[in-house]
């Protein structure tokens, strides 16, 4: 039996917009994913429950701003673990300047507005399995 695809997605600290986060964590349910999903967390409890959970993919869901330091210390706590197998995306209301920043510094891609939850999960698939 082959290891299910194990997504962590998260909301940082205090965002509480959290209904498209939520809505992604269900719909990679239902196409077979494995899904931690978790709210309200600093940027190192999140880096700490990827390697505690085993995760493929980490996601991070950002509303409110501070995205780029959110995702900042996200990659550079991954990098510190030895960590940067680990699949990296984001999503929520990004400006395309930064999700432009955060693809240059590593995030895979930037799920926002307008962007299917297939698309989001099509990536893994096809990042995962190779």
């Amino acid at each position: 039996m082959t290891r299910r695809t194990r997504v962590l997605l998260a909301k940082p600290t205090h965002d509480c917009h959290d209904r498209g986060v939520r809505y992604l964590a269900r719909k990679f349910s239902d196409a077979g994913f494995e899904v931690v999903f978790a709210n309200f967390l600093v940027t190192d409890e999140i880096v700490n429950m990827a390697l505690q959970e085993n995760v493929d993919v980490v996601g991070v869901s950002s509303s409110s701003g501070g995205h780029l330091a959110v995702f900042e210390d996200l990659l550079a706590g991954l990098k510190a673990r030895d960590m940067t197998d680990i699949l990296v995306i984001a999503g929520g209301v990004i400006p395309p300047a930064d999700a432009r920043t955060l693809i240059s510094w590593g995030v895979a891609d930037v799920f926002g507005p307008g962007r299917s939850a297939q698309e989001a999960i099509n990536l893994v698939r096809d990042t995962v399995a190779a």
